[in-house]
């Protein structure tokens, strides 16, 4: 059968499968699918269970909305979850045996993240309380209320994909008794606490918070492990940095956690810790694997992942991702400092989950021309057994093409890792456009993963190269460090020196039809590159920046970002100008189209209205399209018909000019 070219709108017809959850015998396993619904412009989620002795599959909720967060109660006879059924994310729990899922919590701002009490007659909730009210207190709805004024008193008053940050509501903690709905509220004051694992005998928790009064220059969360019935609290670790993903041992004498300092600022790599509580010392279980603990890929189909940080068995040995050289693999550490890789190369593990006696794990795992599906994995043979194949007819169906990975010189020598895909219907002989892109970050990774906009790319008859140049993850923290006061130096090296190997080794390359697009710093870089060198013919910018003077004051990172990246704050304009793209719009001929979300608060869209206005004063050949309802996020989470807008933008506009 000859298989046809991929399609923008192919998006509604790719699944999800995330959130592998094993049940506490280990004999079965729930899941959730999620894809987009064109109809109602949304993502439907739902909660599937299989069985691991037999691989069948069944569908266990078909609601039109999203379920999330699936985990089994300890005797295994229940399953609890989060929907967003009635508007806002509430806890669900259905029984093993089958029957109505019993909503458990109606709380007037929803429910964060829960966990299980060991007992299975409670569950600990983690959810947003406004000062002088309950968990069950709910704002009265009226239609015509009044726009009231907000005051602005902190520095950290918006964030991306939240909007202006409510004043006076704080994140709890707090305890639901499944059986008569009667809610505790645990903790109090001012602050945000972030639930983080309960322990099996239930006697304790750990939860993350950090209870300075002012906290604009506050980078921190420490840990902390509280007796349940005395509150008494000992602090697992109070540094700085942020630290989370918290799982008590079988037997509850350990606690694992990940975490990193601010030795490299926000490009610091994640270390995984335990957390000895007989002789109250904490060890780096990682501190000779120069990766970083957990999944640092930039993709654009897996939706509602929620893989653990580690995973304890009943041994105490533990489980845990590591993002290095392009992959995402399963390692294995034990107490005594045995560490190992337990999955393959060449593939990335978005999502696991490990049985109670370490035999197996089920594993959501992709690769360049597989969306993603659930395996089971032998963890001594690494042999594994297919479970889920909702994108084997889309594989079957459609040309993706398998990308070459290169390896070659950038700045100073070092080698950079990258890939370069053909595109579909390639022929010996015939020359074809070649399209650069550029991830977000820069401390993130491209990875051996399924990425529908690359793939589309190629089916629409373009070469594309894309490279972890200086300032990603996966390769060293020197390497993850060294773009910091750099921007626009080594970083721009590199990516202009992989374009330079990819043409020098495959003379189908048409160095006339050059293109180039990123979103984040991508766009950053993007708008770098069209300033610096008039090699490309066409460009599009994605939600990027172009001037580092204004992000300062109107992103929601800018006050502190510029100084861990540049070096410089406001007392230093010249540096942050001299970084700043808009100073070299003078020199820009490459045709460029800016993509931007109007929600964006990461990147606000002033970034791209200066650079707009700019280029159009002087003459330059550029177009402008705003995309409402929208945040940083547009090209992973963003509303379906968005998407399928924006994949349409940079198609058409390298149509237009490649």
């Amino acid at each position: 059968m000859e298989k046809r070219k991929l399609k923008v709108e192919d998006l509604f017809e790719l699944a999800s499968v995330a959130s592998p959850k094993i049940s506490p015998d280990g004999q079965e396993a729930v899941f959730v699918k999620t894809q987009m619904n064109e109809e109602e412009n949304k993502y439907v989620a739902n909660l599937f269970h299989v069985d691991l002795e037999t691989n069948e599959v069944s569908q266990w909720t078909y609601g039109n909305e999203r379920v999330s967060s699936p985990a089994w109660s300890s005797d295994g006879k229940q399953i609890a979850f989060l929907s967003n059924r009635d508007e806002k994310n509430q806890v669900y729990i259905l029984p093993r045996r089958g029957g109505e899922a019993k909503k458990v919590t109606d709380f007037g701002q929803g429910v964060s993240s829960f966990v299980w009490s060991p007992c299975g007659k409670k569950i600990w909730v983690n959810a947003s309380v406004k000062e002088g009210q309950s968990f069950t207190d709910k704002e009265e709805k009226n239609e015509k209320k009044k726009p009231e004024p907000y005051r602005v008193t902190k520095m950290k008053y918006q964030m991306d994909g939240v909007g202006l940050i409510p004043q006076d509501s704080y994140r709890h903690i707090g305890i639901v008794d499944i059986e008569s709905g009667d809610v505790t509220q645990i903790t109090e004051g001012n602050h945000q606490y972030s639930l983080m694992a309960v322990s099996h005998s239930g006697d304790n928790i750990v939860f993350g918070v950090n209870r300075a009064e002012n906290q604009d220059y506050e980078f921190r969360q420490p840990l902390y492990l509280a007796d349940v019935h005395s509150k008494e609290e000992t602090a697992l670790i109070d540094e700085e940095g942020y630290y989370g993903g918290v799982a008590f041992s079988n037997d509850d004498q350990y606690i694992a956690f990940v975490g990193a300092d601010r030795t490299f600022q926000n490009a610091t790599q994640s270390e995984l810790y335990v957390y000895d509580r007989e002789n109250k010392s904490r060890t780096c279980l990682t501190e000779n694997l120069d990766a970083p603990v957990g999944d640092s890929v930039v993709a654009d189909l897996q939706q509602g992942t929620s893989a653990p940080s580690v995973v304890w068995t009943e041994t105490n040995d533990l489980y845990f991702r590591l993002s290095t050289m392009g992959d995402v693999r399963l390692y294995y550490a034990s107490l005594e400092g045995a560490i190992y890789p337990a999955s393959p190369e060449n593939e990335h593990i978005y999502d696991y989950e490990v049985s109670r006696d370490g035999e197996f794990a089920v594993v959501a795992v992709s690769n360049a021309i597989n969306p993603g599906e659930l395996y089971k994995q032998t963890i001594a043979t690494g042999e594994r057994q297919v479970l889920t194949a909702f994108n084997k007819e889309y594989i079957e169906q459609v040309e993706l093409v398998e990308p070459e990975a290169i390896v070659y010189q950038g700045a100073k020598g070092w080698d950079v890792h990258g890939w370069l895909m053909k595109p579909v219907g390639y022929e010996e002989g015939e020359k074809y456009p070649l399209i650069v892109e550029i991830h977000g970050g820069p401390a993130a990774m491209y990875a051996n993963t399924f990425f529908h906009e690359l793939q589309l790319l190629a089916a629409q008859g373009y070469g594309v190269l894309y490279v972890n140049p200086r300032g990603s993850h996966g390769y060293s923290q020197e390497h993850v460090n060294a773009v910091r006061g750099d921007y626009g130096g080594g970083d721009y090296e590199d990516i202009i020196a992989g374009l330079d190997y990819a043409i020098e080794h495959n003379d189908w390359i048409d160095t006339e039809r050059l293109g180039v697009t990123g979103g984040s710093y991508g766009g950053f870089m993007t708008n770098w590159i069209v300033g610096h060198t008039n090699r490309f013919k066409a460009a599009v910018t994605q939600r990027s920046i172009s001037n580092w003077i204004s992000f300062f004051g109107v992103s929601d990172i800018g006050y502190y970002f510029n100084e861990w990246q540049h070096g410089a704050d406001m007392n230093d304009v010249e540096t942050l100008w001299n970084f700043s793209p808009l100073k070299y719009a003078k020199n820009i001929e490459t045709p460029l189209l800016i993509l931007h979300s109007e929600n964006d608060l990461r990147c606000p869209m002033e970034q791209a209205e200066q650079l707009y206005i700019t280029l159009k004063s002087m003459g330059k050949e550029t177009e402008l399209v705003r995309f409402p309802d929208a945040d940083h996020n547009l090209s992973r989470t963003g509303l379906p018909n968005l998407r399928i807008a924006r994949l349409n933008e940079i198609t058409g506009w390298f149509e237009k000019y490649l």
